[in-house]
């Protein structure tokens, strides 16, 4: 019980360190469809290919995932607080945008492999979201994933203790087929202003 407790607690700090943190996001050019729209992209590139598991244990690549406008967001299914709510909340921007004609792909890609098995992630984002699309993979695939998109996770399994936490970003990117990245939305938002503003993206790019 005691570990429990300070998994939770612990979770929250991380939570609140993140939140404070995520000042980096730099707005793109004053013309472009994020700037126009208050959605952040990190300056530089940002997104790009990537090979992973799906939660229906076939290796996809992001051409096979990313066939339609997408919001991604990576943190592990363990998570105490922060990913539960910020995918709940991904999950409710996507049936926001749905009711405004436009269809988005909720996806979850996991930084803790390891205990995010396919089933794992499976049950997890079946009980988010009827379309979220998990992905998991080996510790190789998920860094490299990570690198791409910029992301910043930690571990703390090197004590092994079942019950470690992994610090992470927590960030949210809207991705297209066409053009990648659009946008990198906070959590502070809710999940109306994350619909209002990816739809503002998606309307101008």
């Amino acid at each position: 019980m005691q570990t429990k407790t300070f998994a939770i607690v612990a979770g929250a700090l991380t939570a609140g360190v993140l939140a404070a943190t995520a000042g980096f996001v730099l707005i793109g050019g004053q013309d472009s469809a994020a700037a126009q729209c208050n959605a952040g992209v990190v300056a530089g590139d940002l997104g790009g290919p990537f090979e992973l598991v799906s939660e229906t244990g076939e290796t996809v690549t992001d051409a096979d995932v990313i066939t339609e406008p997408s919001l991604i967001y990576f943190g592990y299914t363990f998570c105490p607080d922060v990913c539960p709510l910020d995918t709940v909340r991904n999950a409710e921007v996507v049936d926001l945008l749905a009711e405004d004609g436009k269809e988005v792909q909720p996806i979850f890609i996991t930084v803790d492999p390891a205990r995010d098995t396919v089933e794992v992630v499976d049950d997890f984002t079946a009980n988010i979201h009827p379309d979220m699309l998990g992905l998991t993979g080996s510790d190789e695939q998920v860094q490299s994933v990570s690198q791409t998109y910029r992301t910043y996770f930690n571990r703390h399994d090197d004590e092994g203790d079942e019950f470690y936490l992994v610090d992470h970003s927590t960030f949210s990117y809207l991705v297209t087929p066409e053009a990648g990245v659009v946008g990198v939305f906070r959590r502070e938002l809710t999940a109306d202003q994350l619909a209002e503003q990816a739809s503002c993206v998606l309307d101008a790019a």
